[in-house]
């Protein structure tokens, strides 16, 4: 299960508090960009219209730019694909205060590609410091065997 695109920026801003699979509705050539890894979820999130999902602000850029359609928008709204119940519950999680659900990476599953999304939590100011205290003492721990060894 290789992952073309990750949302790294997702795991400091966010308390990740559930997470779902989905697939998307991609074109052809979107499908080879993202196997090459010429995509983005910086800034992105999913949105209710309709009864279905959609997932705005992602970028795909084409991978042969010139065999691609004049009006093609890289940043188009991409349909996912749930369950009616999945569906259900994340637009109910989506409507409450201080909820968001966004993207976290894009993944091989078999033939398919896959978008793993999760319901976050913003975190304040200093759950950021914390998590930057926690990944400094990690690396310190890490130098420190590595130089014993």
């Amino acid at each position: 299960m290789p992952t073309f695109v990750t949302n790294k920026k997702a795991h400091f801003n966010y308390e990740i508090l559930e997470r779902y699979e989905a697939g998307i509705e991609l074109l052809g050539f979107e499908v080879k960009s993202i196997r090459a890894s010429r995509a983005s979820l910086d800034g992105s999130h999913m949105t209710m219209r309709g009864g279905e999902a959609f997932l705005i602000g992602s970028s795909v850029t084409p991978l042969q730019p010139k065999n691609t359609p004049g009006s093609y928008d890289e940043r188009r709204n991409r349909k996912l694909l749930l369950t009616k119940k999945e569906i259900a519950d994340l637009g109910k999680k989506g409507e409450q205060k201080g909820l968001t659900i966004v993207p976290l990476s894009m993944y091989n599953k078999k033939r398919t590609i896959k978008v793993e999304i999760a319901v976050v939590r913003g975190k304040k100011k200093r759950d950021k410091r914390e998590s930057l205290k926690k990944r400094e003492a990690g690396r310190d721990i890490e130098r420190t065997l590595k130089g014993i060894d």
